[in-house]
């Protein structure tokens, strides 16, 4: 199986080694910036601002690259992070080897390597977002016995010059095909390079969501990745957002992630699947059925929605995505296939028929263990979302179902099985709980469920506060209300959390 996922490897520096990432020593990565003219190194790790920054190394010799790989580097905290005083601010960071990648925009051969934080006693950062997802998945693997993955659909909007040829029609971009989408050829860029940093990516297209204004055309698209261990899902999303930014300003485009951009038209989410995984297998389903155990991890999710919206909408505009009959949740429920719920059980490809055969009269039937493929997945995320926290707070809301006593009452009782805004649930909707319509809404919910979430040490006390005072200033409680009516403020908005997350 590993010279499977060696043979046809995207990223260089695996082919190059012919060993997986997981495996990547120093020595390896020495050898490789010899013999393949690598002449600087980056260090690049997540701020408070839930955006890649990037610390660049230029090759001195030998030694200093050893040096740099070895002992990593200095850096502020301060002005990194909000909870860190400026008194106390040096940090360590330290790169990881296996996310290693050679930089698919730099004119200099350049070598990018991931980084963790480690405080002045050299013990990783509690409060740091990648140390708070490690903390979450063991956490869960402790409760548990499994191991918790995850994988992302990274939704955006390319913003292009209006050619008036072949054009697409309003809000049916859905897997358009060019030359009525006109942003294939950028996304398989996108692609590409994701896939060279060692993006495991699932597929790409063009989504619902597309329309002109001011001489501009606008088209959604999606990335969706494969499920991976949590960890390095947050590791494959945070360098694709910074891929796509980068190609974008190389090619004179404009893309943003944020959660909506104009009113009556798709937003766009940053949609998170899961799954349960034990010696290899996944334990989604039992008997071709949704297993007990996932229904577990739905009801710690039912739980702990109205908080999580803290960790993955964070601006004011999330909260205008999250509207009725927009694709979006508003209500904490979930279904099977149904995308107004908030946590949607997707095809899982239970049916135990081989359709390949079917397509393909030619073949025999494979025996693939379909069964890999189930997840369960949570629609309320958006772009604004920092990604750490995000899946570390996703994962510990699974967790949280298999320490609660009535786990499987709450699971059944949250179920839906048909369209929630039919007029035949009108009752129905009157017993699901709501999620927040703010930021400052949704930081009380987390301020309420917060000793959860620090539980078994997962997320910091510092970290909690500093979320729900950032989400506090925002001061959105009647926004939505206020300014429905006046265009050109909801503009302003638009224009100042354009460039969010």
């Amino acid at each position: 199986m590993e010279n499977k996922k060696i043979t046809m490897n995207a990223n260089q520096v695996v082919a190059y080694l012919q060993k997986p990432a997981s495996e990547f020593t120093r020595a390896d990565l020495i050898r490789f910036a010899q013999e393949n003219d690598i002449r600087m190194v980056n260090f690049m790790y997540p701020g408070g601002d839930g955006k890649l920054k990037t610390l660049n190394f230029v090759i001195n010799d030998l030694d200093y690259l050893e040096t740099i790989l070895t002992c990593g580097e200095r850096v502020d905290g301060s002005s990194l992070f909000s909870f860190i005083q400026a008194g106390s601010s040096d940090l360590y960071v330290l790169p990881r080897y296996s996310t290693a990648f050679v930089d698919p925009f730099a004119e200099i051969p350049t070598l990018c390597l991931l980084c963790s934080f480690f405080d002045k006693d050299g013990n990783p950062l509690e409060s740091s977002p990648e140390q708070t997802l490690r903390k979450a998945c063991k956490a869960f693997k402790d409760v548990t016995g499994m191991e918790f993955h995850a994988m992302g659909e990274l939704e955006y909007y390319v913003i292009f010059d209006d050619d008036e040829m072949y054009p697409a029609i309003d809000q049916r971009g859905y897997h358009e095909s060019a030359p009525y989408a006109k942003g294939g050829d950028f996304r398989a860029q996108c692609m590409k390079f994701i896939a060279q940093a060692g993006g495991q990516i699932k597929y790409g297209h063009s989504e619902v969501g597309n329309f002109k204004q001011d001489g501009l055309v606008y088209e959604q698209n999606e990335i969706e990745f494969l499920p991976v261990a949590a960890e390095q899902a947050a590791d494959q999303l945070m360098v694709a957002k910074w891929i796509i930014r980068n190609l974008a300003y190389r090619m004179g485009l404009d893309v943003t992630f944020a959660p909506k951009i104009t009113v009556g038209k798709a937003g766009s989410g940053l949609h998170i699947h899961m799954r349960m995984m034990r010696d290899g297998h996944n334990m989604m389903l039992n008997g071709g059925q949704l297993s007990d155990d996932a229904r577990r991890m739905i009801a710690g999710m039912m739980d702990l929605a109205p908080a999580i919206t803290a960790f993955g909408n964070k601006n004011p505009m999330s909260y205008f995505r999250l509207v009725p009959h927009q694709e979006a949740p508003t209500n904490v429920c979930w279904g099977d296939r149904n995308r107004s719920v908030l946590v949607r059980v997707p095809l899982g490809w239970t049916a135990g028929v081989d359709m390949c055969t079917k397509a393909n009269p030619l073949e025999q039937p494979s025996g693939y263990d379909t069964t890999q493929k189930q997840t369960v997945e949570m629609r309320s995320p958006d772009g604004s979302a920092d990604i750490y926290q995000l899946i570390a707070g996703l994962c510990v809301a699974c967790r949280h179902g298999f320490e609660m006593n009535d786990a499987l009452d709450v699971a059944e009782k949250t179920y839906v099985n048909v369209n929630i805004h039919d007029r035949a649930n009108e009752g129905r909707l009157e017993q699901l709980a709501q999620l927040p319509d703010s930021c400052v809404a949704s930081a009380q919910c987390l301020e309420q469920q917060r000793s959860v979430f620090e539980q078994h040490g997962v997320f910091s006390p510092a970290m909690i506060d500093g979320i729900i005072a950032n989400l506090r200033e925002m001061d959105d409680s009647t926004l939505r209300a206020d300014i429905q009516d006046k265009p050109e403020e909801l503009q302003q908005l638009v224009t100042r959390y354009f460039h969010c997350g």
